[in-house]
């Protein structure tokens, strides 16, 4: 064949289409892969001018198809459905988002103007249309698959013939238009929720109503309540819920006590914050003719009384979790169950679901049983009491409490060996008036009353999940388990070049991770920076949650880990106790794919109410500061941003920012890589850690912001 003839064939009709298929298959099984001409004839082995423009001709001619984007000049990527991805939407306060895709380490970033119709948390589809931007993928939301959430609480702003309400959250970036007929009775400046209705594709703003005004800002009611329904959560229970807790049979016959093991002539007592309403959990203590000691861990028998296919089973397991606001509790169980039933109340017979061990003098296990049992609270001890008579071994009960206490310390101590992380997190308190009003702050301390708790349900939660799920009981059955991964080794490496700054060492190899986290933490006992670093070492740490697809729990240092000693409380442990008794009966593994989506309903929920508890305490800390405006206090720089330096004052953990335009004498900009902000003329440096003088200038109840300026 001539040199002639085969230049004709190569650009024959058929060669061409060939040509464009093969292109086509390239660009298919790489979709989010950008090519350039060059890229593409080095694939086919092309060196000829002329072949190189017929590529670039097809190309062109793809883009004019809709097949491919030009996603920067010269470079190529496919646009069709397999370059569409499905997330999460993580909204920035500037209208930006990041898309947060299930098992990628990559997140996507969408321009503000690119988001459409989408909201924070949103399920959206999104098209990838650009190689890297700032080291993510960019793209555009192309589709909202499901709404994360269609109510929002806000504030209106009420003009003649329309409103809109304001969000409080700063991730939700539009107002809510609100046609006046809409809204429900709210005058100007009501917080009120607002629940959209429609988003007409050529409006800017959604369309929505006011379903509940929940009163003036700034009040402690209508703040507590906004705080609530801004993550969703519940604050009182549909009256068709209570009507079922009410008809409950609440007294515990003769033939029910028959069929469990009966520990009411065993020494029982509770220990419990002096608030606490609800007693879930109760220890009791025998001494056994061979020395040993027979301690059991009883936990009120919630599933006895919550049963499967009610309202009231419904219900808790779309509350999922209790939730703890500063000033109140929003129980998971209505007050006849959460408060009586399930109280493991002094002098009352209680139903309970029991881990009971036998331990030897060095808090080995023995022997174990699991089961349902009947009990006897002997006596209700706060921590304070059951402290004082650890601390001077006095008092009724005190030779029990001292026995428990030491078999809690060397289960403790074991515990540490086998790498378990100590976190003493401190916990702030207030003493509130009648009204809510905070009138002072104090700090949680944990003691050896609250450890000597902390073991013994540490120890049931433990051995529960090892009996149904270790490899030794027969084939691993269906279960709930609580997981903990292992910590992010990037987030650790930035934590150990940072705590070097302080003067401490933080090793990061596998073996020594847990060890060397625990002598930072101890090192920085009474530090002034002692809640910052273990804050920041927290965060290192990957979020626990439930799952039946057990990992174990790393900061425990738990091959096996489960709970199920607070089932008034958490939903996930009465999916355990269930379980249990139905492996107990001899029953067949449970559906895994049923009981692993109620794991991730419990992980979101507990999540959720853990962000509405924070928000709380925020609130309580800028109220607490409110009549402070213009008094000093000492604080340490906890944080640092492009916006200013997040400061924490020492006397009440009170955290606040002093905005970077603020600070006099130079002009600062935020260094990531060190955590600081330094003067662009003078080169001071304000450092995490650094301890700093302040004054307090804005207390923002609205915001829940707090605004600080530095004392020269």
């Amino acid at each position: 064949m001539t040199k002639k003839k085969n230049k004709q064939q190569r650009n024959s009709g058929s060669f061409k289409h060939d040509l464009l298929h093969n292109i086509v298959s390239i660009f298919d099984k790489n979709p989010t892969t950008a090519f350039n001409y060059k890229q593409l004839s080095n694939a086919f082995g092309f060196k000829d001018i002329a072949n190189k423009k017929l590529i670039g001709i097809i190309l062109d001619e793809l883009v004019h198809q809709g097949k491919l984007y030009e996603v920067q000049r010269g470079k190529y990527q496919l646009k069709s459905a397999t370059s569409f991805i499905e997330g999460r939407v993580d909204m920035t306060a500037r209208g930006a988002a990041y898309i947060k895709v299930e098992d990628s380490k990559s997140d996507i970033y969408i321009n503000a103007k690119n988001t459409g119709t989408a909201l924070h948390g949103d399920l959206v589809k999104v098209n990838i249309f650009s190689g890297k931007l700032r080291e993510k993928l960019e793209g555009e939301i192309v589709e909202v698959i499901e709404r994360a959430k269609t109510e929002f609480v806000g504030v209106i702003q009420k003009s003649k013939g329309f409103s809109f309400l304001v969000p409080d959250d700063t991730k939700m970036s539009v107002d809510i238009f609100i046609a006046n007929e809409n809204l429900k009775g709210a005058n100007d400046g009501d917080k009120a929720i607002a629940k959209i209705t429609d988003w007409p594709k050529d409006r800017k703003n959604p369309f929505g109503k006011i379903i509940e005004v929940l009163g003036r800002p700034g009040e402690n009611e209508t703040e507590m309540h906004a705080i609530l329904a801004e993550f969703g959560l519940p604050y009182q229970f549909p009256r068709i819920v209570e009507k079922e807790a009410e008809k409950i049979d609440l007294t515990i016959s003769v033939e029910e006590i028959k069929k469990r093991k009966d520990f009411r002539a065993t020494t029982t007592f509770t220990i419990d914050p002096k608030d606490a309403k609800d007693f879930d959990d109760a220890l009791s203590i025998k001494k056994l003719p061979n020395g040993n000691w027979e301690i059991g861990v009883h936990i009120a028998d919630v599933s006895y009384y919550v049963r499967e296919n009610t309202l009231l089973e419904a219900e808790a397991y779309n509350r999922a979790t209790s939730i703890y606001l500063v000033d109140r509790v929003v129980p998971m169980l209505p007050e006849i169950l959460s408060n009586q039933a399930c109280s493991l109340r002094p002098q009352e017979t209680k139903l309970c679901f029991s881990a009971v061990f036998e331990l030897d003098d060095n808090s080995e296990v023995i022997n174990e049983w699991f089961g349902r049992t009947v009990i006897f609270s002997d006596r209700r001890f706060t921590y304070e009491e059951a402290q004082e008579r650890i601390e001077t071994q006095q008092g009724d009960f005190a030779e029990e409490m001292k026995i428990l206490d030491r078999l809690a310390k060397q289960l403790r101590m074991t515990r540490f060996k086998k790498g378990s992380i100590a976190f003493d997190k401190i916990e702030v308190k207030f003493d509130l008036d009648e009204h809510g009003k905070p009138l002072g702050v104090y700090f949680k301390e944990s003691k050896d009353s609250n450890k000597l708790i902390e073991e013994f349900m540490l120890l049931a939660n433990k051995r529960v999940a090892e009996f149904i799920g270790h490899p030794k009981n027969a084939q691993p059955k269906t279960f709930v388990y609580r997981i903990h991964d292992e910590p992010n080794q990037e987030k650790l490496l930035m934590l150990s070049n940072f705590v070097k700054k302080f003067g401490y060492e933080l090793k990061i190899n596998d073996k020594e991770i847990a060890n060397s986290i625990n002598h930072l933490l101890s090192d920085v006992k009474g530090k002034n920076e002692e809640n910052m670093i273990e804050q920041l070492t927290i965060r290192t740490m990957a979020k626990a949650s439930y799952s039946t697809k057990n990992i174990g729990h790393y900061g425990l240092a738990f091959p096996y880990y489960s709970h199920f000693t607070s089932p008034i409380r958490r939903y996930p442990d009465v999916m355990v106790h269930r379980l249990l008794q139905h492996y107990l009966d001899g029953g067949n593994s449970a559906n895994a794919s049923e009981f692993e989506e109620k794991c991730k309903h419990s992980s979101k929920m507990e999540l959720l109410a853990t962000e509405a508890e924070r928000k709380s305490i925020k609130y309580k800390q800028v109220q607490f500061l409110t009549d402070k405006i213009g008094q000093e206090f000492d604080g340490v720089i906890t944080g640092a941003s492009e916006w200013g330096l997040y400061v924490e004052i020492i006397e009440n953990m009170c955290e606040g920012m002093i905005r970077l335009q603020d600070i006099l004498g130079d002009y600062y900009i935020f260094d990531p890589e060190n955590y600081c902000a330094r003067g662009k003329k003078t080169g001071q440096e304000y450092r995490m850690g650094d301890k700093v003088r302040i004054v307090v200038k804005r207390a923002d109840l609205i915001k829940k912001q707090l605004d600080f300026e530095l004392v020269y």
